[in-house]
C-alpha cells in the first residue's frame, strides 16, 4: 500500500456480506440464480440498513447475485443511491456449485468428487485463494476512490471478504471455514488514511437474529 500524507483524507468502506438466502434443499448456491433472501435476510438488510443510516455513505457497490443486491437496496435507499455492480465481488468459483454439500454430504459420499479435495491449500475445488483476495482488493481500491473522504458500502459474499481480511492481516489463507468471522449480514469496515489501510472493525449488526437462522451450504 502507498503511504499517506497526515493530512489525507479518511474514507471508509464496508464491507457487507448479504442476509440469510431461501435455501430449504441446502444446496451450494454459489453464483446460480434465482437465490434470493429469505424473510429472515431481509430482516437482516433492514437492520443493516438501519445501522448504516447515519453514516456518510456516498456509493453502494453490489455483487451482481440476487441476495447481495437484495440486500444492499434497504442501504441504497436509506441513502438515496443508486446500487452499482461489480462483478469483482461475486462470490467464489466453486466445483461443488448446484449439489447439496452441506456437512460434507455430498463430497465424501460420492468418490468421483474426491480428486476436487486434493489440495485445499489453492483450494483445488475453486478459485484459488490468492486470485479471490486480490479481486476483493480491487474492489475495494475502486470504491475507496469513488467515496474519497466519506464512505462506501459493498455488498459481497463470506468467501471473498474473508479471504481479503486475511490477507489484509497478513494471515495464511488455509484456515477452518466453520471459524470466519464473517456471520451473515455482519460488516468488515476498513478504514483508510489516504490509500494507507488505518484499521479494520468487525461488527454483527443483525446478531439478534442469527440464531433464527437456518444453517446451510452457501455464502
Amino acid at each position: 500500500m502507498t503511504s499517506s500524507a497526515p493530512t489525507a483524507d479518511r474514507t471508509v468502506v464496508h464491507l457487507v456480506r448479504h442476509g440469510e438466502v431461501h435455501n430449504p434443499d441446502r444446496i451450494l448456491y454459489g453464483r446460480l440464480a434465482d437465490f434470493h433472501l429469505s424473510d429472515l435476510g431481509r430482516e437482516m438488510a433492514d437492520l443493516v440498513a438501519s445501522h448504516l443510516a447515519d453514516h456518510d455513505i456516498t456509493h453502494v457497490i453490489s455483487s451482481p447475485l440476487e441476495r447481495a443486491r437484495e440486500t444492499a437496496a434497504p442501504i441504497a435507499a436509506a441513502h438515496d443511491l443508486e446500487i452499482q455492480l461489480d462483478e469483482r465481488a461475486l462470490e467464489a468459483e466453486n466445483a461443488f456449485e448446484g449439489r447439496a454439500v452441506a456437512g460434507g454430504k455430498g463430497i465424501f459420499r460420492d468418490p468421483k468428487l474426491w480428486k476436487l479435495m486434493v489440495n485445499p491449500m489453492r483450494p483445488s475445488w475453486g478459485e484459488p485463494y490468492v486470485d479471490l483476495a486480490a479481486r476483493m482488493q480491487a474492489a475495494v481500491d475502486s470504491a475507496r476512490d469513488l467515496a474519497r473522504g466519506h464512505e462506501a458500502v459493498i455488498v459481497s459474499h463470506q468467501a471473498p471478504i474473508w479471504m481479503l481480511r486475511l490477507a489484509l492481516e497478513g494471515r495464511r489463507f488455509v484456515h477452518d471455514p466453520r471459524k470466519r468471522e464473517c456471520t451473515l449480514a455482519s460488516l468488515t469496515s476498513l478504514t483508510y488514511r489516504g490509500d494507507e489501510l488505518e484499521s479494520l472493525a468487525y461488527s454483527e449488526p443483525a446478531a439478534a437474529l442469527l440464531p433464527l437462522a437456518h444453517s446451510g451450504a452457501g455464502a
